[in-house]
């Protein structure tokens, strides 16, 4: 090759020469047996072949046109020799994510290490040409959203002729490549001709041969301008750079379902194909492509892009479940993106972390379940406008999570709930200031939110029809009892706000489970204690409190008339959310549940004419729920008024209350909290409509 450059003076000085020179030998021999499977070597006489003592130029070009792909040695320069050499891998599988059949990658030797680096065995598997036509006619079926893609974008991929095979040795037709060049100057570059090749192989044949360059090509966009990689392609055009990226993370599961199709089991889950033949081949080469997908999301800064990756990439789990170390990566990263990117993403890196819990490995959900909620437990510690819906989007996503498997969730759920029990008991026998903040913040409110939530759906009385008790249920009393228990601690004004947002949690669980819980002995008080305050509420124009935003009250707001007729009408709607629920108000009881909610109300009212500190707002809304209880009662009554049997009778009771529980919308107080919900969901959306800037004033629009 004439006169040696410095660079290669200095890789023959670091005394890699030898292991370079044995790893290229073994390619070689790869080489040959490629050869002798075709009876040619690109169009040359079978003699003609490289010799393990062939000198460098006499490389066959099979390579040259996507050199296989390399990671730089620390400290260590390289020509492109040793690209095409391949010996440069030894030591860089670690770093492609590379690993063996048993997931963890150690103790793998050199020779297995080489081979996952050059991946040239892969071409082996090959069995172009036959077969696909009839396949790609059920690709609407399998996969609607990628023939779309076809249909919209590489139309005439679709059109071809089974008859006709490609060639990825043929050299590309294209001007802008320029064979003359010295590869030590610089790399190939990429264009779009070796693109519609690659697309063409992969589509028409399922070619792994292709499947192989692509990827090659796909690390050197994932690595692009990283110092310390020595790369492949060269890629200076950013159309070719999307494309490239597009086509790898459409194409390859649709390659590899063909040549590695998984067991989908009856309940959803799947089974990974570590029996086919082909996987111990081809799992090395996944595994680095699926590395080079989470290197790629960390650099991303398009939305729909890394929405894209994302949502490809959830189509390879099933090839990478068997690798530890890989899955943990994976899941990390999209607990990351689930926890902080926009609601697109967010939702994409859900249905990924759903993806991998339908594998069969008991382990993978338990460590997914952790992860889980400990992410959505640092991500809820501040709480504000902006917050509050991405909060609520992880809550009820990662709650489906936890219903998938309700044993294995039990586990999980009665240790943190048990966490906050003792969080709770620590409150209560230290009775410090920093003992209180571990019960009052907004970690522990939307802890005990998530779990109503969670018991919620999995013991929901209407999905149930029937069948067998959840094991979650037997969570419900334990729950609850944390829940009362956090809102006796503190029953200062100031903490109303935080007693409303748990109240609201055990209303919700309440609803869903149809399971009795005294809600009304911690709202009855605050209603009382508002309207028969002795001293005046002070007059402010701050606005309205948002209980839903504070678990707090600030300071400016104790004792003034907005905050008290703020919490006269919060209170008020959550007792009547509570007496309207299909337990309480379907209860052939409810006359005489309603009869010391109806006879503190009446006496708080009385007292009320010579209080200084109720207004007639506040004296307004407990009247009108007072008589919508008391006409609630009276409906109740006439309901059973031809009743026959006796309390003891319990089959009896059950079926009664059945049939009225069907009928609860009917009732009076139901009705009212009806117009209420519609009222204050109409009063919501004017005021975000109004903190977006989107309307100047909170009018009413007709």
């Amino acid at each position: 090759m004439g006169k040696a450059t410095k660079a290669t003076k200095k890789f023959v000085s670091s005394g890699q020469l030898k292991k370079t020179i044995e790893a290229r030998h073994k390619k070689q021999q790869i080489k040959k047996r490629m050869a002798s499977r075709r009876g040619a070597n690109n169009g040359k006489p079978k003699a003609a072949t490289v010799s393990e003592g062939a000198p460098d130029d006499e490389e066959d070009g099979e390579e040259d046109e996507a050199p296989s792909k390399a990671v730089k040695s620390k400290g260590k320069a390289m020509t492109v020799d040793d690209i095409l050499g391949g010996g440069f891998m030894d030591e860089s599988d670690e770093d492609e994510g590379g690993m063996s059949s048993d997931g963890e990658g150690e103790g793998a030797d050199e020779d297995d290490i080489s081979e996952a680096g050059s991946f040239a065995s892969v071409d082996d598997l090959d069995d172009e040409g036959a077969g696909h036509l009839e396949e790609l006619s059920k690709l609407a079926e399998r996969d609607p959203e990628f023939y779309k893609y076809l249909q919209e974008n590489d139309r005439e991929l679709l059109d071809f002729d089974p008859s006709t095979t490609i060639d990825l040795d043929e050299p590309v037709d294209d001007e802008d490549e320029d064979e003359d060049v010295e590869m030590e100057d610089r790399l190939p570059n990429l264009t779009m001709a070796h693109l519609n090749q690659w697309q063409k192989a992969l589509l028409q044949q399922r070619s792994l041969r292709a499947l192989r360059k692509l990827l090659i090509a796909f690390r050197s966009a994932a690595h692009m301008n990283e110092e310390g990689q020595v790369l492949a392609w060269s890629i200076d055009n950013s159309t070719v750079y999307n494309k490239l990226v597009v086509t790898a993370l459409k194409y390859t599961p649709v390659v590899l379902e063909h040549h590695l199709p998984y067991k989908t089991l009856p309940d959803g889950r799947f089974k990974a194909p570590t029996q086919n033949k082909k996987f111990q081949t081809l799992q090395k080469l996944i595994l680095s492509y699926f590395q080079n997908i989470l290197h790629l999301t960390s650099q991303l800064t398009d939305s729909e892009m890394l929405q894209l990756a994302v949502k490809e990439s959830a189509k390879l789990i099933p090839y990478v479940i068997s690798s530890r170390r890989t899955v943990k990566g994976y899941l990390k990263k999209c607990l990351e993106l689930w926890s902080s990117a926009e609601d697109s993403i967010r939702i994409a890196a859900f249905l990924s972390i759903r993806r991998l819990v339908s594998s069969t490995d008991q382990s993978i959900l338990d460590n997914v379940l952790k992860s889980t909620y400990l992410t959505f437990v640092r991500s809820s510690k501040s709480t504000n406008a902006h917050t509050l819906p991405s909060i609520n989007l992880m809550k009820n996503s990662a709650s489906e999570i936890f219903c998938l498997d309700h044993a294995v969730s039990y586990q999980h759920a009665f240790g943190y709930i048990r966490q906050l029990a003792i969080h709770l008991r620590n409150s209560m026998k230290v009775k410090t200031k920093e003992a209180y903040k571990q019960v009052y913040n907004w970690q522990y409110v939307h802890c005990i939110d998530f779990w109503s939530i969670v018991i919620a759906r999995a013991c929901d009385v209407s999905s149930r029809k029937g069948g067998a008790e959840s094991e979650l249920s037997a969570l419900i009393y334990p729950l609850v009892q944390v829940s009362l228990g956090a809102i006796k601690l503190m029953s200062s004004s100031r903490c109303y706000p935080f007693h409303f947002h748990i109240i609201r949690s055990l209303l919700h669980l309440t609803q869903h489970t149809e399971t009795y819980v005294p809600i009304a002995p911690y709202l009855v008080p605050i209603l009382v204690s508002t309207i028969t305050s002795s001293s005046r509420p002070k007059a402010s124009t701050l606005r309205p409190l948002d209980f839903e935003l504070q678990i707090r009250a600030p300071q400016q707001y104790l004792k003034t008339r907005v905050y008290s007729e703020g919490v006269v009408e919060e209170a008020a709607h959550l007792l009547a959310e509570w007496l309207g629920s299909p337990v309480v108000q379907g209860s052939i009881a409810f006359p005489e549940i309603t009869v010391p909610i109806a006879v503190s109300l009446r006496k708080a009212l009385k007292a009320t004419k010579g209080s200084k500190g109720s207004s007639g707002k506040d004296i307004g809304v407990v009247k009108a729920l007072l008589e919508r209880i008391e006409d609630s009662t009276k409906w109740v009554e006439q309901k059973r008024a031809n009743v026959s049997f006796a309390p003891g009778q319990m089959e009896e009771v059950d079926e009664w209350e059945g049939a009225i529980r069907s009928k609860v919308g009917d009732s009076p107080l139901c009705k009212y909290v009806k117009v209420q919900r519609k009222a204050r969901e109409k009063r919501r959306k004017l005021v975000e409509k109004a903190r977006k800037g989107e309307g100047q004033m909170l009018e009413d629009d007709d």
